[in-house]
């Protein structure tokens, strides 16, 4: 007798109640009109999620935080979207301090349980982001310094394959796919169900800063940026943010895990810069530390679509790139979250060996991303023009790319992605999934 494969958890098929809620994403350009949607409720949905889609010959996608953002990723039209965010187990062992957390779990949501309880999860720029697609494409964050990326504290993983098998890795099974989920990017080789992570303890207090200076002054706060933050203390995180020439300015949030009197000792070259508007220099406990960091980031409803693209700096910025970064804020569209956004580098990042991990983009000072935001349709085509142009124009001075800020304007994006770590990423593409069940614009092809 054939065995009937049917679909587990909660599912919503296109023109039952509640589809239009679930395929809107935090980047409204992304929302696409697939077949089905399965919000897994443990592996099992998982798995039945890929026998299905496979049987009935539709491409699968699978989703997390909703913030996926570049088209078909997380979505595609006529497909089935495989949703985790309903699995959100966390569990915390103190003795041996690692955390076994499912992979519906949105960052802030780790982040401040295991606060309450002590200890560092390592976070990004919003808290509504899934653990599952930050954690595979690296997971950059200003505690990165101190903690290293997200991924790099990963121990250990679960997968569903594209046969429907649960699959375990950590260094002693399958370590080859524990080695490229640690930057490897998701929606490669299978849908991941669960991580392990090591932890830090937290310290009692933190020190917090955002700053601000008037736009104009972008110039002059970036050069002293790119001199003084990369050689800051391992210590000190910096976000350094530059909104479009209409409407926008400078500002600089960051996190030192110290008193205040040190914080205020590292930043001293940076407040002496120009003419900041703002200073806030706070010491707080851990805890509020962290939501000061995190500013809620609501993935619905947005407004804006954005094109994003992205890489890193290996020397400080020359005069034309300034012209080039003046240009496009002079164009980006006023009102909007668009501008340029760096992160200092180095510290635990750097202390890892380019090949050890699949994130390849070790040696760097900063990361810098830049996005271009519109509301109506009809910016689109401009917006994305902008932001790509832009990428050709940045070349020069910038190496890579992240993947976890796709830009599929990038042709032949492998290597760009994953430096010399490509080939690796093949083989074992070809190992796990030599069929390409999970694919997307920008997957690593098996060979």
């Amino acid at each position: 007798m054939k065995s009937i494969t049917k679909l587990t958890g909660r599912v919503i098929f296109r023109g039952d109640p509640g589809y239009e809620a679930a395929r809107k994403n935090w980047d409204p350009h992304t929302d696409r009109f697939p077949k089905v949607f399965v919000f897994a409720q443990r592996t099992a949905d998982v798995a039945n999620a890929i026998k299905w889609g496979r049987k009935n010959n539709v491409p699968i996608r699978p989703r997390s935080g909703r913030h996926a953002l570049e088209t078909n990723l997380s979505q595609v039209n006529g497909g089935i979207v495989i949703d985790v965010s309903e699995m959100k187990k966390i569990k915390l062992n103190k003795k041996s301090r690692t955390a076994v957390v499912e992979t519906g779990n949105r960052v802030g949501r780790i982040v401040d349980t295991l606060a309450r309880q002590g200890f560092i999860a390592p976070f990004g720029d919003s808290p509504t982001v899934g653990i599952g697609g930050i954690t595979l494409g690296g997971g950059i964050g200003p505690l990165q310094r101190t903690t290293g990326l997200i991924s790099d504290n990963l121990l250990e993983l679960e997968m569903v394959d594209a046969k429907g098998r649960v699959i375990r890795a950590n260094k002693k099974h399958n370590s080859d796919l524990l080695w490229a989920s640690r930057g490897g990017g998701g929606g490669n080789f299978g849908v991941y169900t669960k991580y392990k992570f090591k932890v830090l303890r937290a310290p009692a207090q933190a020190t917090v800063f955002r700053v601000a200076w008037p736009w104009e002054q972008f110039e002059k706060v970036v050069r002293k940026w790119q001199l003084w933050a990369p050689n800051a203390s391992t210590k000190l995180g910096s976000e350094l943010s530059i909104g479009p020439k209409k409407g926008g300015n400078v500002s600089m949030l960051g996190m030192y895990l110290g008193s205040k009197r040190e914080a205020l000792r590292q930043l001293e070259p940076i407040l002496s810069v120009g003419t900041p508007t703002e200073k806030t220099i706070r010491l707080l406990p851990y805890r509020e530390a962290t939501k000061f960091m995190l500013a809620p980031d609501p993935v619905l409803p947005q407004k804006f679509s954005n094109q994003f693209s992205s890489g890193f700096g290996r020397h400080p910025f020359p005069d034309r790139a300034y012209k080039v970064m003046r240009e496009f804020l002079e164009k980006a569209e006023g009102g909007t979250p668009a501008g340029f956004f760096f992160l200092n580098w180095g510290g635990a990042i750097s202390r890892i060996a380019p090949r050890d991990t699949a994130f390849y983009w070790r040696k760097a000072q900063y990361y810098v991303e830049w996005n271009s935001s519109w509301v109506k349709p009809s910016h689109a085509a401009r917006n994305i023009a902008l932001t790509r142009n832009t990428r050709k124009k940045l070349q020069p001075y910038i190496v890579g790319s992240y993947i976890n800020v796709p830009d599929q304007g990038i042709k032949c994006s492998g290597p760009v992605y994953y430096g010399k770590n490509f080939p690796r990423l093949r083989r074992v593409k070809t190992k796990y999934d030599p069929n390409n069940v999970f694919h997307n614009p920008q997957s690593i092809p098996p060979i």
